[in-house]
């Protein structure tokens, strides 16, 4: 699940917990979008921890060139 995604269901969560009043027999919606925020969080430091470790890894070997600005005349 991408960055995005978690973002969602923390978002869809929030509604359900906080912003909805329905009432169903069988669903409690309170409950279900407090766990929708949940694995959203969860989701999204997961996320960290992976990009995190895939910025250890060192970039491949690369020779850099430094162009000298400074001009060699001698006056």
């Amino acid at each position: 699940m991408s960055l995005g995604g978690c973002i969602i269901l923390v978002a869809v969560g929030a509604i359900l917990a906080f912003a909805t009043d329905w009432h169903m027999e069988s669903v409690n919606l309170d409950l279900v979008g407090w766990i929708l925020m949940i694995v959203g969080l969860i989701g999204v430091f997961v996320f960290r921890s992976v990009g995190r470790r895939r910025g250890l890894v060192p970039p491949a070997n690369r020779t850099t060139v430094i162009e000298d600005e400074r001009d060699h005349r001698h006056i």
